[in-house]
């Protein structure tokens, strides 16, 4: 039977909290604008070319990224004794209601999560690193500004106009039987994650080609019964290359990704979860002076559950990503994003994404 949708529609707002929820929007067009106005200022650049990496992101659906899901990373592994720091905040805002005579499955909340990853250069061409989450649940405070994204772009409203501001529910029923449910605010620890890189290929070369294998365990840290974690130990295995090509204007980088996890059973849905998942990504971007980049991403992954009809669930997902990355100094840099679901309903629709890093 083919499940009724009542909506699907979520958005992750990976953005600081910004005074007065119905100027987001304008405020967001405002940084874009301005980050190509500077641009188009400076000109071209005689220092370093910025490097182009993928976006420090990935599902920020509240039943996938409790799992080891990890980003693309950069092709080329941190220098021996030097290190880089990233700080990201995810928004996640969903509300979606799915039913079937069998199934009833509702995400209706809003994720906040925050994350210090650290990689440090051990030995040459090898990478270790670090990501230590913090995830919080509430109601949220971004619905009126969801209706109005919506609005603004002739996006359909689902349920957002009948469904109760700030609520806070997450629920999934099967055959009668209660398989998840949250309803309570939180804000505890993720789960941790240790990673390792190993560069299998740089050609050292001003406009660099460069191949890197990558590896991150996710440890069970966190509340399975408080999705801010999954009960499993993940282990995912990708590799990420990169080429960079010079421009008559600045230079252009291909990026891409492809890779697969193997997961433990864990405590969220037991019964229905997939132990294999694979993921990978492709994308692309152009830096015409050295403090600014375009960048456009693809992102997808296979699904992390099985024996449902609630396409949230058992749908792979494909995700656009496109924006840019603005460098302060040569060290720190500061990526903004936006992000539209291609496969609908399987992962956040509209997404805002922010990650400052700094190099040293």
């Amino acid at each position: 039977m083919r499940p009724k949708m009542l909506c699907g529609k979520n958005i992750v707002v990976h953005l600081i909290l910004w005074d007065g929820r119905e100027y987001l929007l304008v405020y967001v067009k405002r940084i874009i604008a301005i980050l190509l106005l500077v641009a188009a200022m400076e000109g071209r650049g005689n220092a370093d070319p910025l490097v182009i990496d993928p976006f420090y992101t990935f599902n920020q659906s509240p039943l996938v990224q409790i799992y080891g899901l990890p980003s693309a990373e950069s092709a080329t592994v941190q220098p021996i004794g030097k290190a880089l720091t990233l700080l990201s905040l995810d928004v996640a805002n969903s509300s979606s209601d799915w039913e079937t005579a069998q199934e009833k499955l509702i995400l209706d909340g809003e994720s906040e999560r925050m994350t210090l990853a650290l990689r440090y250069g051990v030995a040459r061409g090898v990478e270790l690193g670090v990501d230590v989450p913090v995830v919080a649940y509430s109601g949220g405070i971004f619905d009126g500004f969801i209706e109005e994204w919506h609005r603004f772009f002739g996006l359909p409203q689902g349920n957002r106009i009948d469904t109760k501001e700030d609520r806070l529910l997450f629920e999934y029923d099967k055959n009668g039987q209660e398989r998840l449910r949250m309803d309570n605010s939180t804000v505890r620890l993720g789960d941790v994650r240790v990673s390792g890189g190993w560069q299998l290929y740089h050609d050292g070369a001003a406009n660099p080609n460069a191949l890197a294998l990558r590896a991150s365990l996710k440890l069970p840290t966190g509340s399975s019964s408080r999705l801010t974690g999954s009960g499993s130990t993940d282990l995912a295995l990708w590799l990420s290359g990169s080429s960079d090509h010079a421009l008559s204007w600045g230079h252009a980088t291909v990026f891409g990704a492809v890779g697969g996890m193997a997961m433990t059973d864990g405590e969220v849905l037991k019964g229905q979860r997939e132990n294999l998942v694979g993921f990978g990504s492709l994308g692309a971007g152009w830096s015409p002076m050295e403090k600014f980049a375009l960048k456009v991403e693809f992102s997808s992954h296979t699904p992390f559950y099985k024996e449902s009809d609630m396409k949230p669930l058992t749908s792979p997902a494909l995700v656009l990503l496109f924006g840019g990355t603005y460098a302060f100094s040569p060290v720190t840099a500061l990526d903004i994003a936006l992000a539209e679901d291609l496969n609908v309903d399987a992962s956040p629709d509209v997404a805002l994404h922010l990650g400052l890093s700094h190099r040293f």
